[in-house]
């Protein structure tokens, strides 16, 4: 899909990999590292669609001019305090206890480029925990890798089919990328 377009994904993240795959949309990887900091007065919903862009940007600098760039980041928002990824083990227990009987939103912004043409948009999925033990927490942190994700876990996981009450919005927005989203913004673009 999309064969007209050279799609160049600014994203290490497998589960994009993996949905654009599965989505039977052509693309190569390139990541330009970027620190991921923002500005302090930035509206936190703001924040994945600020991210996204400095990915899209950095990573037109090591691509060719024409190259149609695919950016996104991923925060978790519980009660008006952003979560990120954890630091280590520790930290993603205390997140999940956190999130634990509470719902969080998850928040992705996408940023596509190509040239000087930018387009960026987010999408918000809100997720609703059942109340989880330290067992199953720990349980969770030792046989998954909480590490890489925004929030300390992957829906698509063990801890998504047993702790997850329900959830509004496009379940792969959580996964890591609304792909149904980004297809039409492609279709547009």
């Amino acid at each position: 899909m999309f064969e007209d377009k050279h799609i160049v994904l600014a994203s290490s993240s497998p589960r994009r990999r993996e949905l654009l795959a599965r989505a039977e949309i052509a693309f190569t990887v390139k990541v330009s590292p970027v620190e991921e900091d923002f500005p302090r007065d930035l509206p936190l919903r703001e924040i994945p669609e600020y991210l996204a862009g400095k990915k899209a940007l950095a990573t037109q600098r090591i691509c060719r001019p024409e190259a149609f760039i695919l950016a996104a980041d991923t925060i978790v928002l519980l009660e008006d305090r952003v979560i990120g990824k954890p630091r280590d083990e520790d930290d993603a227990k205390e997140i999940l206890m956190a999130l634990s009987g509470k719902a969080h939103e998850v928040i992705t912004g996408v940023c596509l480029l190509q040239g000087d043409r930018i387009r960026k948009f987010s999408e918000a999925t809100k997720v609703y925990f059942y109340d989880l033990s330290p067992e199953q927490i720990s349980h969770y942190t030792s046989r998954y890798q909480p590490l890489d994700k925004a929030g300390a876990y992957g829906i698509q996981e063990w801890i998504g089919l047993t702790g997850i009450k329900k959830i509004e919005g496009d379940y792969f927005n959580v996964v890591g990328l609304p792909v149904g989203r980004v297809v039409q913004e492609i279709g547009r673009f």
